[in-house]
């Protein structure tokens, strides 16, 4: 019987036989398959490192905050951060299945119920990644005068900031009426201290 090669052995095979044929598109598809595969170890590698990871998120957010300072422009791209910051914040705090929609299994409501973890619509890595992919992109854009349109940036932040409590209210009322806390340290354990 005939076996079928996977597609990631396909792949590297296809770029193992193409190194010897010399065309620049060949090496370029090489180029971009090498960087992508070491992005995505190093990607890999940072996952256990939670405090490092969110360090450099608020590195890149800080560089982000000089830049847009010390130029005075760029309150557009600034206001769209915060409403793709709030879009993310939102899955990051939401239940993966939400209950008001659900049929299946719901959230634990009594002390008697199975404990089940909190699992995110948006998983704290991905949360991660996405902010500071996002930062990194805005600090990019704020080297092109196209991206700077001139705008009243206080009306842009009042409008974000009550964009930002209509938005947590309702989700702090969801929390509330489905009784759950987006975080969670695992199971809840009972002690009882006996004094003698």
């Amino acid at each position: 019987m005939e076996t079928v090669p996977t597609a990631t052995a396909a792949t590297a095979e296809d770029f193992s036989s193409s190194s010897s044929s010399t065309s620049p598109t060949a090496a370029i598809s090489r180029w971009k398959y090498n960087v992508s595969r070491r992005y995505q170890h190093l990607l890999d590698k940072s996952v256990p490192h939670v405090l490092h990871r969110w360090v450099v998120c608020l590195a890149v957010v800080s560089i982000y905050a000089v830049r847009v300072y010390l130029v005075q422009g760029f309150y557009i791209i600034t206001y769209g951060l915060g409403i793709y910051l709030l879009n993310l914040l939102m899955g990051f705090l939401s239940p993966q299945i939400d209950p008001e929609y659900s049929d299946g299994p719901t959230l634990p409501t009594r002390g008697s119920d199975e404990f089940r973890p909190f699992v995110r619509r948006l998983p704290e890595f991905k949360f991660w990644y996405c902010v500071t992919r996002s930062f990194c992109i805005g600090f990019v854009l704020t080297f092109f005068s196209a991206f700077d349109v001139p705008v009243f940036w206080p009306i842009l932040l009042f409008y974000w900031l009550m964009l930002f409590t209509l938005t947590m209210r309702r989700q702090i009322m969801h929390m509330i009426k489905y009784r759950y806390v987006p975080f969670s340290l695992g199971k809840q354990v009972l002690l009882i201290y006996l004094a003698f």
